[in-house]
């Protein structure tokens, strides 16, 4: 059973950073692209940042320079470290697993992060 479980959500004021946590399991996942998305309330889901299976990455404008993405192979854990955090940064932030060769797709259940005073 596939499964990707986010953690390191929550409340932070603006300016201040969080980690989120993403560990797969019931994937081979040094073979999977992982990416973080976003839902605002009322906005469509939408990219964050990506990472190949060779680690190179991609980022959504509004996050260069701000979001950093990575990914330990061994621990099956990619990260996303958010810096400078801003209001409109806040949504629910949902991990996802992707193998184009495969047509594998997996997503975890989501991890809200909210930036306010």
């Amino acid at each position: 059973q596939v499964q990707l479980v986010e953690s390191g959500g929550g409340l932070v004021q603006p300016g201040g950073s969080l980690r989120l946590s993403c560990a797969g399991s019931g994937i081979i996942f040094n073979i999977y692209a992982m990416a973080w998305h976003r839902q605002a309330p009322g906005k469509q889901r939408e990219l964050v940042a990506l990472i190949t299976s060779g680690s190179g990455t991609k980022y959504a404008d509004s996050v260069k320079g701000r979001f950093t993405i990575s990914r330990d192979n061994a621990k099956k854990t990619v990260y996303l470290q958010m810096n400078s955090l801003k209001p409109e940064d806040t949504a629910v932030y949902y991990c996802n697993a992707n193998w184009a060769l495969g047509n594998d797709d997996y997503w975890g259940q989501g991890t809200q992060v909210t930036v306010s005073s």
